[in-house]
């Protein structure tokens, strides 16, 4: 195919994507930001793949190496149990499913994106990686397995083997990988926060006394120094990657609960919690060897709360759902992130996700929509939105080659963004 007929059927696309995996929550930059690109889609909304149930759970999609996967409860034995779940990415095809730890949730049912109920099911995310998956489950159990096969191939108990504490409603984390690394936040004192080796499951480094939250970490790098962040009952608190030494900390008010990740945004980092805790950020600076955060602003109470909603960062400016327990009514809004100020808000999206995939937003809805926007501080401005799954959705959409993944306490589901464009 020529180079001029190539772009004549981009433009006769409804979409324009270039391809990517999502292979861990957050995807393969820990922001929420894909490289892909949308530039539209139809007016009754993109092509249905495939469409799988599911019983229960939070978990979004991760996709990689041809498969797509999730985390949900099943029956074994007689016991609810969580699952870690593979589907063939672009027909559905179950390929395997292998059983975690019992499911036991407090609280719980699902009574529509209205509910003001939480137990439903497996919160975190798997991780794919180098021909194998690796999820954390709601006791905190790290486990590694063969991603054509489901076979385990190492499994550890964070909570037991690191004298950790259970987090209420159980965690919710996901393991995010950098290079070599798993880092999850499962341990008791002295070693509460963890740097795991991804072959064997033996841990690179421990440390430090914090309890941990919902929150999964964010990796990144500030002042040229890759780092990881945790979100714990202290406040924020941030590793070299590498040995785990503590670079800074932030003092940070917890009530009850923390599960929105923390966002890098330059040399400032954004965090916020629901409990009338809200939303700030702090401003890092490093001196020599020597670093520290100083506090730039802070809200109080639930205006700029983030429940468990991580807003993804565009230009200077925060997007993402920012309530607490708003179900279905809840408002996306644009915020600026050195200064707290609110340029707009748009209720009625509840405690869904967003991603950012190119230069366009897509929204999940906690009823099941997905929406098109396209993100400007001036107004909120909606290009296009489609029903995609029943059921509650408190996950995050995923974009990955060419596709939109989507997850609901009922079901999952793939949509077709663009055609396939042979070059051959």
């Amino acid at each position: 195919m020529s180079l001029s007929r190539l772009t004549l059927v981009c433009l006769l696309t409804s979409a324009t994507i270039l391809a990517g995996d999502w292979a861990q929550y957050r995807g393969p930059s820990h922001d929420g930001i894909s490289t892909e690109k949308i530039s539209r889609w139809p007016e009754a909304g993109p092509k249905r793949l495939w469409k799988a149930p599911m019983n229960g759970g939070f978990s979004s999609f991760s996709v990689g190496d041809g498969i797509a996967a999730t985390l949900t409860t099943r029956e074994n034995g007689g016991a609810p149990t969580e699952y870690c779940v593979a589907f063939e990415a672009g027909t559905g095809k179950e390929l395997w499913a292998a059983a975690l730890s019992v499911a036991k949730y407090q609280g719980g049912g699902d009574d529509g994106a209205a509910a003001n109920k939480g137990g439903d099911g497996p919160r975190s995310t798997p991780t794919i990686d180098g021909g194998f998956v690796y999820a954390l489950d709601g006791k905190c159990n790290l486990v590694c397995l063969d991603a054509k096969s489901g076979k385990q191939v190492w499994a550890h108990d964070l909570v037991t083997e690191h004298k950790g504490k259970l987090v209420a409603w159980q965690n919710a984390a996901s393991p995010v990988m950098d290079g070599d690394l798993i880092f999850a936040a499962c341990g008791g004192p002295g070693e509460s926060l963890l740097g795991i080796n991804k072959k064997d499951g033996s841990v690179v480094w421990k440390g430090e006394d914090d309890e941990f939250t919902h929150a999964t970490p964010t990796i990144g790098t500030i002042h040229g120094q890759r780092q990881v962040i945790f979100f714990t009952k202290k406040g924020l608190v941030s590793c070299d990657t590498k040995s785990g030494k503590v670079l800074w900390r932030h003092p940070y008010k917890f009530s009850v609960s923390t599960a929105a990740s923390p966002i890098i945004a330059g040399d400032i980092v954004y965090c916020s919690a629901g409990y009338s805790v809200g939303a700030g950020a702090a401003k890092i600076t490093k001196n020599g060897d020597n670093w520290s955060a100083e506090e730039i602003w802070r809200t109080q109470g639930n205006k700029l709360a983030n429940h468990w909603s991580t807003p993804i960062l565009k230009d200077g400016f925060l997007y993402g759902m920012f309530q607490f327990k708003e179900y279905s009514t809840g408002a996306l809004k644009c915020v600026d992130v050195k200064t707290g100020k609110e340029m707009w808000s748009e209720p009625n999206f509840g405690p869904g996700n967003v991603t950012l995939v190119g230069d366009k937003l897509v929204a999940l809805t906690d009823a099941g929509q997905i929406v098109l926007i396209n993100p400007n501080t001036e107004k909120y401005t909606e290009l296009a939105r489609f029903e995609a799954v029943t059921g509650k959705c408190w996950s995050t959409p995923v974009v990955a080659d060419s596709r939109i993944y989507v997850r609901s306490t009922k079901e999952g589901a793939a949509y077709e963004l663009a055609p396939r464009v042979s070059l051959r």
